[in-house]
């Protein structure tokens, strides 16, 4: 039986993870799909990424699959997938599903309160 830190520990080995300018940088060159798995509420408290699509993590498969009527176009499997969430846990997890799910560019761009310190843009929810 796995417990909630070997969970995080996979991801978190599994999925790269890039420093918050890092990604400032790749945003501003408009290099890819970010997405905040965060679900409305927080990211109606906070707002999020300016541009990001919102995909609640508990969702994700559903919406990462295009075969079910669920299916957001945004994930795609050759697109550069940015995941964002709180403080970067859920961002993990998120992206260890969808490279279970056979994605091959996905990183960890952590949480957006770093984002927002760090001046990266944000919009309102």
């Amino acid at each position: 039986m796995k417990s909630t830190q070997d969970l995080l520990d996979e991801a978190n080995a599994t999925v790269p993870r890039l420093s918050t300018e890092e990604a400032i940088a790749i945003h501003a060159k408009d290099a890819g799909t970010f997405i905040d798995v965060r679900d409305s509420a927080d990211i109606a408290k906070s707002g999020t990424i300016a541009g990001a699509q919102r995909i609640p993590r508990g969702f994700l498969e559903f919406a990462a699959d295009p075969d079910l009527g669920f299916h957001n176009p945004a994930l795609d499997r050759q697109a550069d997938l940015y995941l964002v969430c709180g403080k970067g846990g859920q961002a993990a997890l998120a992206g260890k599903t969808l490279m279970d799910l056979g994605f091959t560019s996905v990183t960890n761009v952590g949480g957006v309160g770093s984002w927002k310190e760090a001046g990266g843009p944000m919009e309102d929810a």
